[in-house]
């Protein structure tokens, strides 16, 4: 069996620690000055230890109270996060996102993280501003890269580093189909601000220069992929990002060459993250649809 003091006279002893003062805190407990400095001594008188020096304006540790308050500290954080992490309530999680990531692949996903964590509630920060983790509220960031994206910080594979070609299927057809990367030279290619059509180029042609080709540059990802649903040209894209698009044929991938690039996409978050708990679902949930 534990020999643990009593609760009462524990958390008096850790509120007037903190505070160095019985009075606040009685007032964080919501008892009175006289049951806290009742509690506290009887927990000296437990210990068989003085805990304090009472001083004309307040209160001073002595060494044993020093050495007593910071573990006693940690036990009640413990206990409270377990309690919290029992019951998360109204509990938010903060994602980054690049608003292209966030708009073709996040949002359409959220619904079901809804439905398997209902008391969990997510809060979308779609922004190409790279989140500090410490004064913006981001928990968890997206971000599309090559680690370590800095101290202090953990990066999880969301998926690949693969990029293809996608283009609406009217594109197969016509005077200049599409079944080849030489066959490119006869549409726009629709730039986003990767800028990564060279490096395709020089690994599928050997050669980054097309002479006469056309292009359309765009500031997000999405924009250009909206483009290539329009027919307005050949975009290259993470297959992840494009997946329903796809599947319901509004584009289509015209030849099976792909480019394995060093930025592929990453769950960030601190190594100590303000909410362990939280941030380990949120970040678990994330990896399993990738």
């Amino acid at each position: 069996m534990r020999d643990i003091p009593p609760l009462n006279s524990l958390k008096a002893f850790e509120a007037s620690g903190r505070h160095l003062n019985f009075r606040l805190a009685a007032e964080e407990l919501g008892v009175t000055q006289g049951a806290v400095a009742q509690h506290v001594r009887s927990l000296e008188k437990m210990l068989k230890i003085k805990l304090f020096e009472r001083m004309p304006r307040g209160l001073s540790l002595t060494n044993e109270g020093r050495r007593y308050l910071p573990p006693l500290r940690r036990a009640f954080d413990m206990i409270a996060e377990a309690t919290e992490n029992l019951a998360p309530r109204d509990a938010v999680v903060t994602i980054s996102a690049t608003p292209s990531f966030a708009t073709r692949w996040l949002v359409p996903r959220l619904g079901d993280f809804a439905a398997e964590f209902p008391d969990i509630r997510i809060r979308l920060d779609a922004s190409n501003a790279l989140a500090n983790f410490q004064n913006d509220g981001i928990d968890i960031a997206i971000r599309q890269g090559k680690p370590p994206f800095g101290p202090g910080l953990v990066a999880d594979a969301l998926f690949d580093t693969r990029i293809i070609v996608v283009c609406h299927p009217d594109l197969l057809v016509g005077p200049y189909p599409i079944r080849s990367p030489e066959d490119l030279r006869h549409h726009i290619l629709l730039e986003d601000a990767h800028g990564q059509w060279p490096v395709f180029l020089e690994a599928a042609l050997g050669d980054a220069r097309m002479p006469d080709i056309k292009t359309m540059n765009f500031s997000q990802t999405s924009l250009a992929i909206d483009a290539a649903i329009a027919r307005q040209g050949v975009a290259l894209t993470n297959p992840a990002l494009v997946d329903d698009d796809l599947r319901e044929n509004r584009l289509c991938q015209p030849f099976s060459f792909s480019l394995e690039t060093n930025e592929g996409f990453y769950v960030v978050s601190p190594r100590e993250p303000r909410n362990p708990f939280l941030v380990s679902i949120v970040g678990e949930w994330l990896r399993k649809q990738s």
